[in-house]
């Protein structure tokens, strides 16, 4: 196993120093287990105002920011995928688990536990997804903070998720892992140094690492801190960002939509036209700058990247005039953000009621597709509610509601992901639950059309079949 201590990494023989294997020693049994079903963790943050929590529910496959949740895998026909599960309903703490979908047989595994989370119910420690050359999975734990460490996992077997072994153990929230065939980890994730910042790391096999390197940090003069959210997106060896700033470091008032790229693996980073950028980023008014909202009083919440046939970046966001939920902040704006090649371009999709509303932006030549949550029901003004398809033909001029993908749900939906390299039916997945008290959360998955399915909550056997919905 490798740990990394002041961002390098040191591999440790633990059958030569025994004393060092604490994490071997602390994990529970749990870890490579199979558990009858899929059942999402829920969660609330605790943050209340008159209208609810900040954010609550049923949070399997949040957060926005743990990119990817599911590979489809051509050469084995499956689809594997990652998210925050229990093992009961009265279990609330959380197992970051793995799941597989055979398209040839249309049936889903028994999930598997990667990392039990040991009495931990945040779903800030979810996992992410990746998949190397030889086709075995690797799976990255997000940590929080520094006060629980992060893990990266690669499984036993090529296209297998029947066992784990840990890699490394290491301070990372938010995991971002890229794979670039013939080079191997680029992996983009927030370090906690009083506030979120920005870094990444390489990898040739996934074992050793480089030394974080900072990506951003913006600070005004008067200001004692910084802070970022990122969402990143990949076309082969092309990796792409866009991020907000946390003015004086304070995440209720993340703003503005930032942009870097990378197409060397790392070695440089520059704007949308290929102009190198130092890095990290420091300067508020930097030329990493896409769209300036901290003069409208606007909050920003990136939800997805995707890219246009040319490769030209694409993201989904929405914003609105404050962090807690309910009708003064006003109905929250839907938007996708384009660089045409020449210009960024800004257009308009729909509104909801709440800023943790988040889906998956999906793009196919001029038809531009966009899932999310934006029907405000059955919970109104709590996080999610009914999915919902917007399509665009003309590149995100416009957008027309072209399908109401749930209906007459019990609990709110939410954190709707897609498959990277997604084959229908299993393109994108998700939870419900109820944001406004402890209910079970169930998960789903759709094709293209807007068809969905339920995962199988219970299982007594090792595959089953998925239950058709609509």
């Amino acid at each position: 196993m490798t740990i990394k201590l002041f961002g390098y990494s040191f591999l440790l023989i633990t059958s030569l120093f025994p004393c060092l294997n604490t994490f071997a020693q602390e994990k529970s049994s749990l870890d490579n287990q199979k558990i009858d079903g899929y059942k999402g963790i829920w969660f609330t943050l605790g943050q209340f105002s008159e209208y609810g929590d900040k954010y609550s529910g049923g949070l399997g496959t949040y957060t926005a920011k743990h990119i990817p949740l599911a590979i489809y895998a051509p050469k084995v026909n499956k689809t594997f995928f990652v998210y925050g599960g229990t093992k009961s309903e009265k279990d609330r703490y959380l197992l970051c688990m793995i799941g597989s979908y055979d398209h040839t047989k249309n049936l889903v595994s028994k999930p598997t536990v990667v990392n039990d989370k040991q009495g931990v119910d945040d779903p800030h420690d979810n996992p992410a997804i990746a998949m190397d050359d030889d086709g075995y999975i690797w799976v990255f734990v997000s940590g929080r903070n520094t006060s629980r460490p992060g893990f990266k996992y690669r499984s036993g077997k090529p296209y297998d998720i029947d066992s784990f072994e840990p890699i490394t153990e290491e301070i990372m929230t938010y995991p971002q892992p890229k794979y670039i065939p013939g080079k191997g980890f680029l992996h983009l994730f927030t370090k906690y140094t009083g506030v979120r910042e920005l870094y990444f790391e390489t990898s040739p096999d996934g074992v050793t690492w480089t030394e974080d390197k900072k990506l951003a940090g913006i600070k005004r003069p008067a200001d004692k801190n910084s802070g970022h959210y990122q969402i990143s997106g990949q076309r082969g060896e092309k990796i792409v960002f866009f991020f907000n700033w946390h003015p004086n470091g304070n995440v209720d008032l993340r703003t503005n939509i930032y942009y870097l790229q990378t197409t060397d693996f790392g070695k440089t980073w520059t704007d949308v036209q290929g102009n190198s950028i130092e890095i990290p980023v420091t300067d508020v008014a930097s030329p990493t700058l896409v769209k300036e909202y901290f003069s409208q009083g606007q909050n920003v919440y990136i939800k997805d990247v995707n890219f246009d046939e040319n490769g030209n970046p694409v993201a989904l966001y929405l914003s609105g005039p404050g962090h807690q939920p309910g009708p003064k902040n006003g109905p929250r704006q839907w938007s996708v953000i384009h660089w045409t090649g020449t210009e960024w371009k800004n257009y308009p999709i729909t509104t909801s009621d709440h800023n943790y509303d988040t889906g998956s932006l999906f793009v196919k030549g001029k038809e531009w597709t966009v899932v999310a949550p934006t029907e405000n029901s059955p919970q109104k003004w709590g996080a999610g509610g009914e999915v919902v398809m917007w399509k665009s033909t003309n590149k995100g001029l416009s957008w027309t509601k072209a399908k109401q993908i749930t209906q007459g749900s019990p609990r709110n939906h939410n954190y709707i992901r897609k498959v990277v390299d997604g084959k229908d039916p299993f393109y994108y997945f998700w939870a419900d639950g109820n944001p406004d008290k402890l209910s079970p959360s169930l998960m789903y998955y759709g094709n293209s059309k807007g068809e969905v399915w339920q995962l199988p909550y219970m299982m007594d056997k090792d595959w089953d079949t998925p239950k058709k919905l609509r």
